[in-house]
């Protein structure tokens, strides 16, 4: 009898489950107050718009539009790309989401034993990929002091080099961060890419929600203060639709060479006829006219969640005041485990996700992500008065 568990990798032994998936499994999302996943809301997907410009491209390039395309991505795409933001088209390479960017860029870079260094907490997907290919995840908790700030990363990368370990990049989420929600500053990107500049690794900046901002004054992308060493990743899913499953990279071309050879042996090539919809999307103009009213949509949204959680929540509950995205962070008191606590949120119809999976030392037991951006502000209103009922009976 064939024993199947013997024929797998050992790369396999390094999977986890994501726990946002297993709720899924577990529960309907409609018949619930869920705060958990990272949903755009429905509203913002412009469907009638969608429908314009997928006849306009059946139209225009009949079966080509069909047909396998180009490993980097349609032209058309990159060039949309390349003139949004100002980055030259040898520089730009597309993806088949910007969750296959991070992969592809720890496929190239990480042997086992390598080292990745990121915030503590970090984004989930991007952990389970870092630890798919047997990566050491050393994490490092963002304070806003500059000098704590640089002290702090400063004896990350020392540690590392003193125990002999190799560092090959450092992974940021610079703009409203998951799943905390919070913002890099204009010295901290700077000391971070000092830092892989002077110690030889390179940075890969996680940007899907970068455009989303409802307060503040835009940061300059690490991307900008460095673009031979930082790799920086772009989504479509959160501000056209994650149906599309598109995403982009830019980078140095010597490092967009190897991520084009390794994509061949995954997809061969981005989905084409999605492709060609996304730069028609943008080069219209539709994507500007959309994303405003996204904005206004999350921003009103985010305004509510914060106001809902001073009036309902208990005593000793704090939370981020994220300047956009789509999420913010509470960490509740000392002793609180909120991954104990889900069974019981679960079956009085409310979700949210544990913290603690997004730290990478196993800390954070009393944290959890909310999302403002998929339910309606009613379903809002009702699941936050309900959470917070339940934590005020712990």
């Amino acid at each position: 009898m064939t024993d199947i568990d013997a024929l797998f990798s050992d790369d396999t032994r390094s999977f986890f489950r994501s726990p946002v998936r297993e709720i899924f499994k577990r529960v309907d999302l409609n018949a619930i107050y869920s705060f958990a996943g990272g949903y755009p809301s429905a509203e913002t997907f412009p469907l009638e718009r969608f429908r314009e410009i997928m006849g306009e491209v059946i139209a225009r390039d009949g079966g080509k539009a069909f047909q396998y395309g180009a490993t980097q991505g349609v032209t058309e795409l990159r060039e949309a790309l390349s003139v949004r933001y100002g980055v030259p088209l040898e520089r730009v390479q597309i993806t088949s989401s910007s969750q296959q960017g991070i992969d592809v860029c720890t496929r190239i870079l990480v042997n086992p034993g390598d080292v990745i260094l990121a915030s503590n907490p970090s984004y989930l997907g991007a952990l389970q990929s870092f630890r798919s290919y047997r990566a050491e995840v050393v994490g490092v908790k963002t304070v806003a002091d500059l000098e704590e700030f640089r002290r702090r990363w400063e004896n990350a990368v020392l540690e590392c080099e003193n125990a002999g370990k190799k560092i090959k990049f450092l992974y940021a989420i610079a703009d409203f961060q998951n799943p905390s929600g919070e913002t890099l500053s204009l010295g901290q990107r700077e000391i971070l890419v000092r830092l892989a500049r002077e110690h030889g690794f390179l940075i890969v900046e996680d940007s899907p929600y970068r455009e989303l901002r409802y307060e503040g004054e835009s940061v300059p992308t690490m991307y900008s203060l460095d673009p031979e060493i930082v790799l920086h990743l772009g989504s479509f899913s959160k501000i056209m639709a994650p149906g599309f499953r598109l995403g982009w990279i830019f980078g140095n071309p010597e490092v967009l060479d190897k991520i084009y050879v390794c994509k061949q042996s995954l997809d061969l090539c981005p989905p084409v006829f999605d492709q060609y919809v996304a730069a028609e999307f943008i080069s219209s103009g539709s994507l500007d006219l959309n994303l405003a009213k996204s904005i206004e949509l999350y921003r009103s949204k985010r305004d509510l969640m914060l106001s809902l959680l001073e009036e309902y929540m208990p005593e000793g509950v704090s939370w981020t005041h994220p300047e956009g995205g789509l999420f913010l962070f509470l960490t509740l008191p000392e002793g609180f485990d909120a991954v104990k606590f889900y069974d019981t949120a679960l079956d009085a119809g409310v979700a949210y996700v544990a913290g603690a999976f997004f730290h990478t030392d196993g800390t954070g037991q009393n944290t959890m992500r909310l999302n403002f951006s998929f339910m309606t502000p009613e379903r809002i209103r009702e699941g936050i008065k309900l959470l917070a009922s339940l934590l005020a009976t712990v």
